[in-house]
C-alpha cells in the first residue's frame, strides 16, 4: 500500500513464533528480500510460512488491538487509561473516527496490508524454489492463501462500505491498487479461500513446517501430545472461515455447504477452532487483554440476567471483579468489571471456534425459513454454554434472529468484535446506543475511515 516502503518478510525463526528481522536492511541471520524472490531455498520458504502466522496475529492482543477496540465499538468493553483520553474521546465521543490517528482510526490496515504482502511473495517464490516438493508447494500455498483471506477480512470488518484495495501484489512503487467496494472485497476474500482449497486438496497429510499451539491437530491422541493441524483438517478450518464470510455475503445455502464441510461437530467441545497462541519467551508477544485498563460494560450483566435471577452462565465465565475499577470522566459510578477469559500473558485468543459454526448454521437456517433447524441449534447452545432453559417453541422472523444475535452477543463475547459487525449487518448499530454509561450519549461509529495518508493523491 501508499504508506508501505518496505516489506518486512518474517522469515523467523519456526520455534514459538518468535522475533523476524526487516528484509529491507542488511542482517546476518536472514536473507534479503532479493535473494529471497529470486534464489528462495527450501529453509527460507519454510520460515517464511510460519511468518505468516506472526504476521496475522499482528495488532491482536494490544490495548488498542483489534480485539480491545472493536469491543469498544460493539459496547463489550471500555478502555480507560488515564495516559490516554483517545479511548473515550475519539473512540466513542468523537463525531467521527481519525482516519490520521494511526492508532485509534488509521489502525488495521498496514498490519494486514504487509501480511498480505508477505504472502504474496512467499506465494512467488514457490514457483522458484528448489527441494520443496509439488505437494508441499500445494499444502504451502492453501495455507497462506487462507491467511491472506484472515488478513483481508480484518480489512473488510473494519472499514465495511468504505471498501480497500485488493489488487496489491503489484511491484513497489507501481500505480496504487484502486479501492474496490465491500462486495468485491468479499467476493475476493471467498475465491482466495476456494483457491486455497484446491490446493490443500493438492498438498499431502503434513504441512513441511511448524505451525503452532494454537493450530493444533483435530484428531485425538491418547499421548495427550500436540502435534501441527495436518493439510486435511486445515481444509475444515478453511471452509469454516469460508462459512463465515458466505453468511457475510447472506449467501446462505452456500454457508450450509461449506459448514458441513468444516470442522462444525455438534458432539465436539465447543471450543474446538484454531488461535492466536502467545506467549513470554523471548521474542514471543504477550497477550496483553488483561491489562488493567479494560473494563467490560456494565450492560453485560443486566443484558444476562435471567429469570430467575441467575447470570447466562456465558457471562459469569467470562465476567469477573476488576482489582482496580476504572474511573469514566463525569461519571459517578466506578466501572469495577473485567474481562476473565484472557487471565494469562498466554492465553490464546479464537481465530473459529465450534461454538460460533453452530450459530453460524442456525443464522443460516434462519435466513432459510428452516426455523425448526435453527431452534435445534439455538437451544443447543442456549443450554450447553449459556446454561439457559430450552426455548419450547418454534421462533420465527425477528423473533429467531433477535434471540440469534443475543446468542452470539455472549458466546461470542470478547473474542473480535463479532457484537459490532453483527448489529452492523442487521441494521442495529442505534440500539447500541442504549448501553452506554447513564447520563452520556456517544456516537455509535459503523466503520473505520481508510487511512489519510493512504487516500492523498488518489
Amino acid at each position: 500500500m501508499k504508506n508501505m516502503k518496505k516489506v518486512a518478510l518474517a522469515l523467523c525463526a519456526t520455534m514459538g513464533l518468535g522475533g523476524c528481522g526487516d528484509l529491507t536492511v542488511p542482517d546476518l541471520n536472514n536473507p534479503s528480500l532479493e535473494s529471497f524472490q529470486e534464489t528462495p531455498t527450501r529453509t527460507a520458504v519454510i520460515n517464511a510460512s510460519t511468518g505468516l502466522l506472526i504476521g496475522t496475529r499482528a495488532g491482536v492482543t494490544n490495548q488498542n488491538g483489534y480485539v480491545a477496540l472493536m469491543g469498544v465499538l460493539g459496547r463489550e468493553s471500555l478502555v480507560l487509561d488515564s495516559a490516554d483520553p483517545r479511548y473515550v474521546g475519539e473512540m466513542l465521543a468523537g463525531p467521527a473516527l481519525n482516519g490520521g490517528s494511526p492508532a485509534f482510526g488509521g489502525n488495521f490496515w498496514d498490519n494486514p496490508y504487509a501480511n498480505i504482502r508477505n504472502a504474496n511473495t512467499l506465494l512467488n517464490a514457490l514457483a522458484k524454489v528448489e527441494g520443496v516438493t509439488e505437494a508441499e508447494k500445494n499444502a504451502i500455498r492453501g495455507f497462506a492463501k487462507t491467511i491472506q483471506a484472515l488478513d483481508f477480512l480484518v480489512i473488510v470488518n473494519t472499514r465495511d462500505t468504505n471498501g480497500a484495495p485488493i489488487d496489491v501484489n503489484r511491484p513497489f512503487g507501481s500505480a496504487l491498487a484502486p479501492i474496490e467496494s465491500k462486495e468485491k472485497v468479499l467476493a475476493h476474500i471467498a475465491t482466495l479461500l476456494d483457491e486455497a482449497k484446491a490446493h490443500l486438496e493438492a498438498g499431502g497429510t503434513e504441512f513441511p513446517f511448524p505451525m503452532g499451539s494454537g493450530f493444533r491437530d483435530f484428531e485425538p491422541r491418547t499421548d495427550g501430545k500436540v502435534i501441527t493441524i495436518t493439510v486435511p483438517n486445515f481444509i475444515k478450518v478453511n471452509r469454516a472461515i469460508k462459512a463465515r464470510v458466505d453468511v457475510y455475503r447472506e449467501l446462505w445455502e452456500e454457508a450450509l455447504v461449506d459448514l458441513d464441510e468444516s470442522f462444525l461437530d455438534i458432539r465436539a467441545p465447543l471450543d474446538l477452532g484454531v488461535f492466536h497462541a502467545y506467549g513470554t519467551g523471548s521474542g514471543d508477544v504477550k497477550n496483553t487483554l488483561n491489562g488493567p485498563n479494560i473494563f467490560a460494560n456494565p450492560i453485560l450483566l443486566e443484558d444476562a440476567k435471567q429469570p430467575d435471577g441467575s447470570l447466562d452462565a456465558r457471562v459469569e465465565r467470562k465476567v469477573k471483579n476488576s482489582e482496580n475499577p476504572g474511573e469514566l470522566p463525569g461519571v459517578i459510578e466506578k466501572y469495577s468489571k473485567a474481562f476473565a477469559q484472557y487471565t494469562a500473558d498466554t492465553a490464546s485468543i479464537p481465530i473459529i471456534r465450534n461454538e460460533e459454526l453452530i450459530l453460524l448454521r442456525a443464522e443460516a437456517n434462519i435466513r432459510l425459513e428452516r426455523y425448526e433447524a435453527a431452534m435445534d441449534d439455538i437451544n443447543f447452545i442456549r443450554e450447553e454454554s449459556g446454561g439457559q432453559a430450552e426455548i419450547p417453541e418454534v421462533l420465527e422472523g425477528d423473533l429467531a434472529i433477535n434471540e440469534l444475535l443475543y446468542q452470539r452477543r455472549f458466546s461470542l463475547l470478547m473474542e473480535g468484535g463479532h457484537r459490532w459487525i453483527d448489529m452492523r449487518r442487521y441494521g442495529k448499530l442505534d440500539a447500541l446506543k442504549r448501553e452506554d454509561p447513564p447520563g452520556m450519549s456517544f456516537n455509535v461509529h459503523p466503520r473505520f475511515p481508510i487511512p489519510t495518508t493512504e487516500m492523498i493523491g488518489r
